[in-house]
């Protein structure tokens, strides 16, 4: 699996996840600052990740920003991409099960390890959405197609 990651930073916890992530086995592709060092203006990030996910370079992104927020808007105005900042391994669940979320949002500030750990795992162990929420998830996509091609409204 490709995993897209970004930050606009290079926090400690940056670096935990992208080791984290390629030791369960996971290709990654870095975005920002996560490793560099240099510094990368947060709506780059999302916009950047976003993109690789809903072009198909990646099978789902993460994104991270002091509080996730920012990073967060700047990749759900990417068409096709349900971004969800997430706190616990509960709201990560939830963002898979019941909104097909294809990014996770995390924030650089709240993150311990262990965390983030649960975090991942919820995220990567839900592979199924829950059927009651299939209308919904088809609402979304309509509505990003009409965004998309304006002149269909």
């Amino acid at each position: 699996m490709r995993v897209a990651f970004g930050s606009d930073d290079n926090y400690s916890i940056a670096r935990f996840i992208v080791e984290e992530l390629r030791k369960r086995g996971f290709e990654v592709i870095l975005v920002g600052s996560a490793l560099t060092g240099k510094p990368y203006p947060w709506p780059r990030v999302g916009l950047e990740v976003a993109e690789l996910v809903a072009s198909g370079r990646a099978d789902t992104g993460i994104v991270m920003c002091y509080t996730g927020t920012g990073v967060s808007i700047a990749a759900n105005k990417v068409p096709g991409v349900r971004a969800a900042l997430c706190t616990d391994a509960k709201n990560a669940r939830g963002a898979r099960l019941w909104n097909d979320a294809n990014v996770l949002a995390l924030s650089a500030r709240l993150l311990s390890e262990e965390l983030a750990k649960e975090i991942l795992d919820a995220w990567f162990e839900t592979r199924e959405i829950d059927p009651s929420e299939r209308e919904n998830i088809e609402e979304l996509k309509r509505i990003d197609e009409r965004l998309r091609c304006p002149e269909a409204r």
